[in-house]
């Protein structure tokens, strides 16, 4: 496997613009790069139409060609400010849970969040109709899981917010890890070394990358997000919190209204 014929996918939010700009002016596979949503991601990567990935933590135990590669990841030692349960009710009084298909780590972190630390049971429903009109469209006792960029314009909808890597960690001790990078059993290390390095230049060009990708000019701080809010160190305790969020047993699928008949 050649280096510069490796392809890639990674996910498409504001959290991976270091490692995008890294691999673009930092090596030789800027041009090979496939950006979409973490689920998808996951599909790329089981499809074969990439050789590496970022996939969502939930996905990689159930992968057999895959190994994690690089110090690097998407995780949090505090909030995340992008992965939260927003509701106008406590959680002690949800009722319903509608899920942003976006990424499945989020969803399994919410299940095993609900039945280990809140013991609620809520019933889980799929986020259909859009992102808009949330508060509107929300019932007496309902809540939204929402992910990635999307959260910045509705974190001041609701009442109430819960950080989902706040809430681990207050409940763990450790902290939590989203995504990891992934390449097939077999890649040659001359191409694992370059991924390496160029990610180290990414992280270390963060204000860079925030200005060449256009999120200089947004109406939240997208450098103060990747420097206090998100840790891109794959250290000994964010494995630590991948191997305890892997032998957690929630199930991340979930039964819906929908799949019963029943009405939204």
């Amino acid at each position: 496997m050649m280096a510069a014929g490796v392809k890639i996918t990674a996910v498409s939010y504001l959290n991976t613009i270091p490692f995008i700009y890294g691999l673009k002016h930092a090596s030789v596979f800027g041009s090979d790069i496939l950006l979409c949503p973490p689920a998808q991601c996951a599909d790329n990567y089981s499809s074969r139409l990439a050789d590496v990935a970022l996939l969502p933590a939930a996905v990689v135990p159930q992968l057999k060609d895959a190994r994690i590669i690089t110090d690097y990841c998407i995780g949090a030692v505090q909030a995340v400010r992008t992965v939260e349960l927003m509701s106008d009710c406590a959680i002690k009084n949800i009722r319903r849970i509608f899920l942003d298909p976006h990424s499945r780590t989020s969803i399994q972190l919410l299940r095993w969040l609900a039945a280990k630390v809140w013991r609620i049971s809520p019933e889980w429903c799929p986020l259909e109709g859009g992102y808009d009109n949330l508060q509107q469209r929300a019932r007496e006792g309902d809540a939204f899981l929402l992910i990635g960029d999307k959260v910045f314009e509705r974190e001041h909808l609701f009442t109430y917010k819960t950080d989902l890597a706040e809430a681990w960690q207050q409940a763990t001790g450790l902290p939590f890890c989203f995504a990891v990078w992934v390449a097939r059993n077999g890649t040659p290390y001359s191409v694992i070394d370059e991924l390496q390095h160029a990610f180290t230049f990414g992280v270390e060009h963060i204000y860079e990358s925030v200005l060449e990708f256009g999120f200089g000019d947004k109406p939240y701080n997208a450098y103060e997000y990747l420097t206090r809010n998100i840790d891109f160190l794959l250290d000994e305790n964010k494995r630590k919190a991948l191997k305890k969020f892997w032998s957690s047993g929630t199930d991340i699928e979930t039964r819906t209204n929908i799949e019963r008949g029943g009405e939204r």
